[in-house]
């Protein structure tokens, strides 16, 4: 995953076929209201992409205090 901030409120974000997919799934969770415990490689995918955007989000922070 890498995000880029274009402009104050825009956003570019290059996502593997992976991380999309995982976020899709968890968006259609969500919107379907299912219910229930995640399979451990579900809960590990989704734990790869939260990681990726938190160094994403840490990084950019970094370069926002530069500017």
């Amino acid at each position: 995953m890498f995000v880029e901030r274009l402009r104050p409120m825009t956003f570019q974000v290059t996502l593997h076929a992976m991380e999309l997919a995982t976020l899709i799934s968890a968006a259609r969770c969500v919107v379907e209201g299912r219910q229930g415990e995640l399979t451990p490689e579900a809960r590990g995918q989704m734990k790869r992409v939260l990681e990726g955007y938190d160094r994403q989000h840490r990084r950019l922070a970094v370069t926002d205090q530069s500017r």
